[in-house]
């Protein structure tokens, strides 16, 4: 069996689909893209904050739905901001069809498991390796059971969050294609290799965007907690604890503004 090959694909990236008849090939994005998962705090967003003027580029459009992709203005960095794909496909196409719009850097976040009951509910996590239990980013690198995440811009991160006064763990996820068996035998071992939680895309954004020799960023808010007798749901449910999530998108907002700060200087 053939994963990893060196060969180009047969069929490449089809881009952003525009809504206003504008030919795929002439849509420019800004170079910092932010996706998140959650469609409640995509929303949230685009709703209630018109002084960041959401402006719609167009969309994604897969065989069974289409996502929204927005440009934003935060603090004077435009931003290209969107509702992520979930699960390995689905971000390893975003990403490659957002880099043949001129992406170049990508910053994600999302919820996610627990691995340690001691991390609190919905309190960010940084993660520093993936454990690759999926299948995606195999066609992207050679086989390996860990890849690194996030080489780069991890003390401006948590600079951010010094500034909005938040904690937050670094560790091992555990990134998986199959959330029905998630078992405890897999959780014990994670958990003693270094793991701290668990999620469906970490893996693959750090594949993909290596593949594509562009930059990522990516980090977690607590969910459910599966280091417990039986698996506890806490705040998985979107819309559990929204006051407190609804911050959350300003600090990817914020990293990014400090990252174009930043390739201003160089």
């Amino acid at each position: 069996m053939i994963r990893y090959s060196e060969q180009q694909g047969l069929i490449s990236p089809s881009g952003i689909k525009s809504r206003t008849g504008k030919k795929t090939e002439d849509i420019v994005i800004p170079e910092i893209c932010v996706g998140v998962y959650s469609h409640h705090l995509f929303e949230y967003i685009i709703d209630y904050y018109p002084d960041l003027r959401p402006t719609q580029i167009g969309y994604i459009n897969t065989a069974n739905c289409e996502r929204d992709v927005y440009k934003i203005n935060f603090k004077g960095t435009p931003i290209t901001f969107y509702i992520a794909g979930i699960g390995g496909p689905l971000i390893a196409g975003d990403i490659g069809d957002l880099v043949k719009h001129g992406a170049k850097k990508f910053i994600y976040f999302g919820n996610c498991g627990v691995l340690d009951s001691n991390i609190e509910d919905c309190s960010i996590i940084i993660p520093t390796k993936a454990f690759r239990d999926e299948g995606t980013s195999q066609h992207y690198i050679p086989d390996s059971e860990l890849i690194d995440l996030n080489p780069k811009y991890i003390p401006e991160f948590e600079a951010v969050l010094d500034s909005f006064k938040m904690n937050h763990t670094k560790g091992y996820t555990w990134t998986t294609d199959a959330i029905y068996r998630e078992t405890e035998e897999k959780r014990d071992y994670y958990k003693a290799n270094g793991g701290v939680c668990v999620e469906m895309e970490a893996s693959i954004i750090s594949a993909v965007t290596k593949f594509y020799g562009v930059d990522h960023f990516t980090f977690f808010y607590a969910g459910d907690n599966l280091d417990a007798v039986e698996w506890e749901a806490r705040s998985i449910n979107g819309l559990t604890k929204f006051e407190q999530k609804k911050l959350i998108p300003f600090l990817a907002f914020e990293l990014a503004h400090k990252l174009d700060i930043m390739s201003r200087r160089d």
